[in-house]
C-alpha cells in the first residue's frame, strides 16, 4: 500500500495504482477503503468492469447487497461473459431474499464455466 500511495502521490490519475491499492485494502479487510479506491478507478475509467465487480464484492462483504447487485449489474453490462459477476450477484440476490434470481444467475454462471455455480444450483435450486 505504501508503494501505491507513492505512485498516486506522483500521479493522481494513476488508475492502476488505485486499483491495486483497492485490491490490497480489500485483502486486508478494509472494504470501505477499497470502495473509495474503486470509486476513483471508475471515475477515471467508467468502463472498467473489474472495478465494478470488485467494488460489488466489497459492498457485499459489508452487507450492502442491493448496492453490490447494482455494481454486478454494471460489470455484467460491460462484460456479459463474466461468470464471476453472475455468481457473486447470485450470492447477493440470495442473501437479499431473491432465491429465483440467485438461481438464474448461478445457472448462467455455470453455463459460462463457473465450477462453484453448479454446487449452488444443486444445493439451492430445485
Amino acid at each position: 500500500i505504501v508503494d501505491y500511495n507513492k505512485a498516486i502521490e506522483l500521479d493522481a490519475n494513476n488508475a492502476k495504482a488505485y486499483y491495486n491499492r483497492g485490491l490490497s485494502k480489500y485483502e486486508l479487510g478494509d472494504h470501505r477503503g477499497a470502495i473509495v479506491d474503486y470509486n476513483k478507478v471508475i471515475e477515471l475509467y467508467p468502463n472498467d468492469s473489474y472495478s465494478y465487480y470488485n467494488r460489488g464484492n466489497a459492498k457485499s462483504d459489508l452487507g450492502d447487497h442491493k448496492a453490490a447487485i447494482v455494481d454486478y449489474n454494471k460489470a455484467i453490462e460491460l462484460d456479459p461473459n463474466d461468470s464471476d459477476s453472475y455468481y457473486n450477484r447470485g450470492l447477493s440476490k440470495y442473501d437479499s431474499g431473491d432465491k429465483n434470481g440467485a438461481c438464474l444467475d448461478w445457472s448462467k454462471a455455470r453455463e459460462l464455466g463457473e465450477s462453484y455455480a453448479r454446487k449452488m444450483v444443486n444445493k439451492y435450486c430445485k
